[in-house]
């Protein structure tokens, strides 16, 4: 006999892909003073989740892929995400010249998280017409050709420490960046 403790019943989901979007349409229909989050090299399932459970955490109106990115609707990358990455618009680019070419294409700033970057983060403005947050991947950062034409802006850490997860790196960008856009409520 087997008890009803001993049994375990999955669920499966089964659902449709829509086809991909372009990053050049996705941005188009983003409203003014957008918060979006470019991703480079962003491999790992883990962080993928936990950056699109940031975005829609601080409310990032959208998340662009460039062609090295894991998928977001991979069962690791939603089960981290909570869900989000089902819910956030995103789009993946051809390229990484391809995807800064859209980014540039807009009215956005590009803000660039880096270990290079010449601005403590927390000294990040609002731009008037928005943010592009450009994040690369904990091993390789972000490609020189991106940190061209880009703000640079660093974390601080203590001494002797240089590195954070790319998920906690962007969520700490994150927050920054929505609070400087007034997209965070009271609580």
């Amino acid at each position: 006999m087997i008890s009803p403790a001993s049994t375990s019943i999955g669920v499966l989901a089964y659902g449709e892909r829509r086809p991909d979007c372009a990053p050049a349409s996705l941005l188009a229909q983003l409203p003014e003073r957008a918060l979006v989050v470019a991703l480079f090299g962003i491999s790992n399932h883990d962080n993928l989740g936990g950056i699109f459970r940031n975005a829609v955490a601080f409310g990032a109106d959208a998340v662009l892929l460039d062609p090295s990115c894991c998928d977001p609707l991979y069962r690791k990358t939603i089960r981290v995400s909570v869900g989000a990455s089902l819910i956030c618009p995103f789009a993946r680019a051809d390229s990484d010249t391809a995807l800064m070419q859209a980014i540039k294409a807009t009215s956005l700033k590009p803000v660039a998280l880096s270990l290079r970057g010449e601005a403590d983060i927390g000294r990040m403005a609002a731009a008037q017409s928005g943010i592009a947050l450009l994040i690369g991947s904990e091993g390789h950062g972000l490609p020189d050709a991106v940190l061209t034409g880009s703000e640079g802006f660093r974390i601080p850490m203590a001494p002797g420490f240089d590195s954070l997860n790319a998920a906690t790196a962007t969520g700490i960008a994150l927050h920054i960046a929505a609070s400087a856009l007034g997209k965070l409520g009271n609580g």
